[in-house]
């Protein structure tokens, strides 16, 4: 029936092709016209495309320009609060028209862009030297770019530049296929394109594009080396066109080299960089410091990788933090490995006696105890050796999960028989770890405290206190006593929980290095080592205890955001990759991303085999060497895949032993990855790689290769997700090369083990299969690749759930960093005051209504806005709709006229200051006071004077909203750190922590906001000049913000929650430096003529700023 369907309708990929190309029809249309343009023409399109653009846009523009002046205008402040929001409001919808009819106009302009970028690309590949009729950009270029030069009123571009350290010569034109590629990625969508298929060449059409509009587009790379290497790499189409492309990754942060990066009309990075820059800029106190524009259009290369393997992973900015770390990992640690050795032990005798049950031809007693036992030991140490490799004998594994079947029935009401006996039972599949009964009595009896690890509970203790019939004051002392205890005693278990998760999940050289004496995570998907992540929740510093290195201690957040939720802020985000299709639903349901699969431009004909699978690791190693033997005969390079480094080792020493000569490209050896990736496509080469031999490898292969077959890849396992394992296959088989990829499997394999050995196991059981041999068959390829979809689903399940807490901190600083923006800039700030103003006098109202207290209520409103309560009780008390306003207009007035005497006052001082000091002075710092605290302030003296006073209210208003913003976020972000650890408590009360953390998140932030109103409400009605004295005044400068102390890193995610505590600052001034090819920029001597061609010295040209 399915089949019938996609015989009428078609499959997605036939749909996506069939409206993609009547577009592709227009490109290549165009391009036979455009080709025959000269040199100079072809130039003057690029021009001729932003003419068309402002053209388009003209009208609204101009009609936004006179908003902005009507409110820039307003000196004498006649506006009144309402008419400012409602100019805003239509500012803000002209600028959404603005942008919906640019981008109409690229959709028109797209087949014609298209056409000049081809065009460009087939003259640098066809001349060695293109000419032009010199422009002001090209003597720029000319006086950086060894490949540009100047002579009379031509310039003159060479075909070969230097391009990440290496001398590259052009030699690529765009396909049919990669046109069709270009049109998805501007439609913000997601290509996915097969490996070789030149994904780089593809960015360059739309980036073009969207580079006219002047808004600025980001090309987002995975690391630092790609984004500077592909920024001069393909930059030079651009930069021929009068474009400006730089790359942020090679300038410091927070410079102003950095921020004309930003303002370049394309700019390169990577996607830490792209986001620590907008927490930088959320810290900045001054509008010149700020590095970033606004977020036009995103397109991110290996998009599979960023927005789903990382999207969870909080980028993190943080300080030093007075609250102590009292996690008590090195203390606890040696109790939790007398537990976890317990447990091995346990375990051990336990397979003994199953196996001593089940020997030779047990009877029904006999095999059902011995399954009870299988079954436990399994609940105990699923990943013991031992016991995988007994699972593996016939039958053996189909009797445990027939006990496990019994046992879960009836939602386990049974399984305590099993658990009983052990001290902490383990779940592999929803990686989770929980103390038994036994386990905590261990614990306990060193401690010499029975309720030493037993959480209290709380509510009982509280009831029984209410009922106590106590005086008040002692009732208080006792709960606070309670709490406290609960806090600490929280603290250790989650310590306990966290410690075990090390011993008995995650191991050395699989999950994680030690280099240096620092832990060190591997990535899963890459191979890679993951400089400055870190696991969440505690789990790093359990990890740190467990091997005996240095335990971090902690620091506190100061700003936060994960890579999903910065990049859900662009106008229009799109992706590249090879490896979408697999991940489509993910991407649809949290971007609204649709993956259009790219057909290739030559047939694929590389040989994919099904799946060989063994009982037994140790026969499915040995048939690896003897067909990695085999293919070394006959000529063929090899590239056999690992999942970690424990096995890529493994094999290293099993070639060794048969005098195989070949290549360890792991973890540990990522130094040479260059090297060892450029042999491996010479003919006999054997090369052993962990995943780090998948995403953005080009294997070139040697002579003779192609005639004996190509490049063998081989996989040692299959990978928890099919993308990994299409990323290896990739390797061979581009451009219609020949190649052939054969996957080895066993049933002791993680992912067997776990969703799919079970029918396996028993049909090889039934087939009476032999010890080496191996059953292969497309059914087997296909029940193993079903298991990979339910590993996929559970994690996207987790990946969503985890999100959500996201979501919730992400609605937060939306609001607080809107605010923020505003102080920063000022313009709507007056907006955002008058809100906070009536806010604060709507819950005073709210709470007057609640105690019915009117003398309280007129105490308070007297000390926070310094001026009468303009109602009566009767009045207060009625609750009459419009009393707010009625309250807040008088507030309001009082207000301005305060500010106006502030202004009035600080006018002639800084007369004063300008007449004795004249120009001397930028800025000068006034002091303000409410009484208590005071508030120097920084105002520019000469707009202070233009506005006639009124700038020094401005400047009152934004560093005290900014100062109480920061503060008050940074509090709220460490109550949000601690609640994030406090809500998985809730789990064992049979509750759901993330509706709790939603319930008191959203009465934490709401308890901010109130606080902040107050605050803000309170010092700007009492503030005041505390003296006229001019002396008192002095000059400021303005001071850029301190990032000295601070430490930006990435948070692994290990537990079951989002990052809890800021890791360990990432750039040690001591570590090791990867090392960076080396670039040489023109030489140019200081009284040469400038390459420019000005005819002027370089000195007084393009080298006036140089050293």
């Amino acid at each position: 029936m399915i089949s019938l369907f996609k015989k009428l309708l078609g499959n997605k990929s036939d749909r996506d092709l069939k409206e993609v190309n009547p577009i592709l029809e227009k490109c290549l249309a165009a391009y036979e016209t455009i080709s025959k343009a000269s040199n100079d023409e072809l130039r003057a399109k690029t021009q001729a495309f932003k003419e068309r653009i402002q053209a388009r846009i003209k009208d609204k523009k101009e009609e936004v320009e006179k908003l902005k002046e009507r409110i820039s205008n307003n000196i004498d402040d006649s506006l009144s609060v309402d008419e400012k929001e409602r100019i805003y409001a239509d500012i803000d919808k002209l600028e959404k028209e603005i942008y919906d009819q640019t981008r109409q106009e690229l959709d028109e302009i797209l087949p014609e862009a298209f056409a000049v970028v081809k065009a460009t690309a087939q003259r640098f590949a066809e001349n060695a030297e293109v000419e032009v009729t010199a422009m002001p950009w090209d003597g720029d270029l000319a006086a950086t770019r060894d490949n540009v030069t100047i002579r009379g009123d031509k310039a003159y571009y060479k075909n070969q530049w230097m391009a990440g350290g290496n001398l590259i010569t052009w030699d690529m034109v765009h396909y049919d296929v990669q046109l069709i590629g270009g049109i998805v990625l501007h439609q913000g969508k997601i290509a996915e394109m097969s490996t070789g298929e030149g994904k780089t060449l593809v960015e360059t059409l739309p980036v073009y594009l969207n580079a006219l509009s002047g808004q600025g587009v980001h090309v987002v790379t995975v690391n630092d080396y790609l984004a500077k290497r592909d920024s001069e790499w393909m930059g030079m189409l651009f930069e021929f066109h009068g474009l400006k492309v730089d790359c942020i990754d090679k300038h410091q942060p927070s410079s102003e080299a950095r921020r004309q990066a930003y303002l370049a009309d394309i700019t390169y990075g990577t996607n830490n960089e792209f986001g620590f820059d907008y927490l930088r800029d959320n810290m900045c106190r001054t509008p010149q410091e700020l590095v970033q524009r606004g977020h036009n259009y995103a397109i991110v290369d290996e998009v599979d990788s960023v927005l789903i393997d990382d999207a969870r992973t909080p980028l993190i900015i943080s300080g030093p933090t007075t609250k102590e770390d009292d996690l008590e990992f090195d203390t606890l640690r040696p109790q939790i490995e007398k537990l976890y050795n317990q447990q091995r032990a346990l375990v051990t005798k336990i397979l003994a006696e199953a196996k001593a049950l089940l020997n030779g031809n047990p009877a029904p007693e006999q095999e059902k105890k011995g399954g009870e036992l299988l079954f436990r030991a399994h609940r105990g140490l699923p990943k013991n050796s031992a016991l995988i490799k007994f699972l593996s004998e016939p039958g053996m594994k189909a009797l445990m999960q027939k006990t496990e079947n019994f046992y879960l029935q009836e939602q386990g009401k049974n399984m305590p028989v099993i658990d009983g006996e052990l001290y902490f039972v383990i779940d592999e599949k929803l990686n989770t770890i929980d103390l038994t009964e036994k386990g905590v009595d261990y614990l306990s009896s060193d401690a010499h405290n029975p309720e030493y690890y037993i959480l209290p509970d709380v509510g009982s203790q509280i009831a029984e206190l209410e009922k106590s019939g106590l005086p008040a004051e002692e009732k208080t002392a006792r709960k606070s006593e309670i709490l406290r205890d609960y806090a600490i005693q929280s603290d250790r278990v989650h310590t306990i929980n966290q410690l075990l998760k090390a011993y008995a999940l995650f191991e050395r050289d699989v999950e994680y290095v030690v280099i240096d004496n620092e832990v060190k995570i591997v990535d899963e998907q890459t191979g890679r080592i993951m400089e400055g992540r870190r696991y969440s929740d505690g789990l790093h510093q359990a990890i740190e205890a467990k091997e005996r290195v240095k335990v971090e201690a902690s620091t506190q957040t100061y700003a936060t955001i994960t890579l999903q939720n910065y990049f859900r802020m662009y106008s229009k985000l799109s992706g590249m990759t090879g490896t979408a299709e697999t991940e489509a639903g993910e991407f649809w349901n949290i971007y609204k991303l649709e993956v259009v699969c790219i057909p290739t431009n030559r047939p694929v004909i590389r040989e994919d085999m099904d799946d060989l699978v063994y009982k037994t690791k140790r026969e499915k190693y040995n048939a690896i060497i003897e067909e990695v033997e085999r293919l070394v005969k006959i000529g063929r390079p090899v590239l056999v895949g690992t999942t970690s480094v424990e096995v890529s080792e493994l094999l290293s020493r099993m070639l060794t032993g048969r005098k195989i000569k070949h290549n360890v490209l792991n973890a540990k050896l990522h130094k040479k990855e260059a090297d060892i990736v450029a042999e491996a496509g010479l003919a006999g080469t054997v090369t052993i790689a962990t995943n780090m031999a998948g995403r953005g490898t080009d294997i070139k292969l040697g002579p003779g290769v192609k005639e004996a077959g190509g490049l063998a890849i081989i996989g040692t396992e299959r990978h928890e997700s099919r993308r990994v394992d299409r990323q290896l296959r990739g390797r061979a088989g581009r451009q219609g090369d020949p190649g052939s990829s054969q996957f080895y499997v066993s049933l002791e394999d993680n992912l067997m083990r776990l969703f799919a050995s079970q029918r396996i196991a028993a049909l090889m059981d039934r087939m009476g299969y032999q010890e080496g041999e191996n059953i292969q068959a497309r059914m087997i390829t296909r029940s193993i690749e079903k298991a990979q979809k339910k590993v996929e689903e559970n994690h996207f399940g987790t990946r969503k759930r985890l999100l959500e807490y996201d979501d919730v901190m992400n609605a937060q600083r939306e609001v607080i960093y809107t605010k923020r923006r505003h102080a920063l800039f000022g313009e709507r700030l007056g907006v955002d005051i008058s809100n906070m103003m009536y806010d604060t006098v709507e819950n005073y109202l709210a709470e007057l209504s609640e105690t019915r207290n009117f003398e309280e209520f007129k105490d308070k409103f007297i000390r926070t806005f310094g001026c009468e309560c303009p109602v009566t009780e009767a009045e207060a008390l009625s609750a009459r709709n419009d009393l707010a306003k009625r309250i807040f207009d008088v507030v309001y007035a009082s207000y301005k006229q305060k500010s106006e005497l502030i202004s009035q006052q600080a006018l002639p001082i800084i007369k004063h200051v300008q007449e004795n000091h004249g120009s001397r002075f930028e800025n000068i710092a006034i002091p303000v006071t409410d009484g208590r605290k005071t508030l120097q302030v920084v105002a520019n003296i000469r707009k202070c004077l233009d506005s006639n006073g009124r700038e020094v209210t401005g400047a009152v208003e934004r560093g005290l909203c900014l100062a109480m913003i920061d503060d008050s976020w940074k509090e709220h972000l460490r109550e949000m750190d601690d609640l994030k650890q406090s809500v998985q408590n809730a789990s064992y009360e049979q509750k759901d922590p993330l509706l709790i953390y939603k319930f008191e998140a959203f009465n934490l932030f709401k308890q901010l906001l109130v606080d902040m109103n107050h605050d803000v409400s309170e010092f700007l009605s009492l503030g005041h000049l505390p003296s006229p004295d001019p002396d008192q005044m002095r000059e400021a400068r303005q001071q850029r913000t301190d990032m000295s102390r601070m430490q930006t890193s990435r948070a692994g995610i290990g537990g079951t929650m989002p990052e809890q505590r800021p890791p360990m600052q990432t750039n040690q001034p001591d570590a090791p430096q990867k090392p960076q090819p080396v670039h040489v920029e023109k030489k140019v001597g200081r009284n040469d003529p400038c390459p420019c061609g000005s005819g002027k010295k370089y000195k007084n040209c393009h080298g006036k700023n140089v050293a």
